[in-house]
């Protein structure tokens, strides 16, 4: 599910009504078991208080709050859908590990193959939600969104974890960083707020980013590596977003 860019609504999309808010809410609350199942495991393993779980129900309320105000009137199938459900599925993986990057001095060796685990898995289940879209004929402008922003924050949250792993400088933020560096650049200059189609190329980046952020949190995976790893990432990053730049600027925004 690859979206259109913009930067006025994350999610790209106009205020439902009461009634879709009303449905999508009844899953969003749904999400909340899988989110406390894996905040609690997360807690447990990592030896965290019920504050590192209050966090992680604090940015899934931050996520829902966005939903709900995004959610269109027209959405193929009760509540949110099947493949937005598996993606809010998803966001239960990734605001845990985002909760994480607030206590960087207790994670020790095997709290890092734990944060591995879980995001190797929410990195696994990306593209089932769009494969679910276009099998049930179900794909939206909306679902696209929220796909692609959980990515976004899924990369933010890993650029920050390899940093305060002290492996990587601050310059990895970068990483987490550029896109929404892009969507606040639109805010300037509106040619970048023009469409962006879907690629393959910014699709098959997206997902080496989390791949190379996952392996540079690797204990075993040594400083000077893990800074090497990151820089590629990084210039493939920016390549990608100079391309789409270049396409957004010679075409006038519709």
């Amino acid at each position: 599910m690859q979206p259109l860019t913009t930067v006025e609504d994350p999610l790209g999309e106009t205020p439902p009504s009461n009634n879709i808010a009303r449905r999508a809410a009844i899953d969003l609350a749904l999400g909340l078991l899988p989110l406390l199942a894996v905040a609690a495991g997360v807690a447990t393993v990592v030896g965290l208080g019920p504050g590192y779980v209050l966090y992680a129900l604090t940015l899934y309320a931050l996520e829902c709050a966005v939903v709900l105000r995004s959610v269109p009137d027209d959405l193929p199938a009760p509540g949110i859908g099947l493949a937005n459900r598996l993606t809010l599925g998803r966001s239960t993986l990734v605001v845990p590990l985002a909760a994480l990057a607030l206590y960087p001095a207790t994670l020790g060796q095997r709290d890092y193959w734990w944060i591995i685990a879980v995001g190797a898995a929410a990195l696994l289940l990306d593209g089932a939600d769009g494969w679910l879209a276009r099998r049930h004929a179900t794909c939206t402008n909306f679902g696209g969104h929220f796909d692609m922003e959980l990515d976004a924050f899924m990369v933010l949250a890993l650029s920050v974890l390899v940093w305060t792993s002290s492996k990587v400088g601050p310059w990895v933020l970068l990483i987490g960083a550029t896109r929404y560096l892009f969507v606040a650049a639109g805010g300037i200059w509106p040619s970048l707020r023009g469409e962006l189609y879907p690629s393959l190329r910014r699709r098959a980046i997206c997902v080496a980013q989390g791949v190379v952020l996952l392996i540079c949190l690797g204990p075993a995976v040594p400083a000077t590596l893990a800074s090497t790893l990151s820089a590629g990432a990084l210039l493939l990053l920016l390549y990608s977003f100079a391309v789409d730049i270049r396409q957004l600027t010679r075409t006038p925004p519709s």
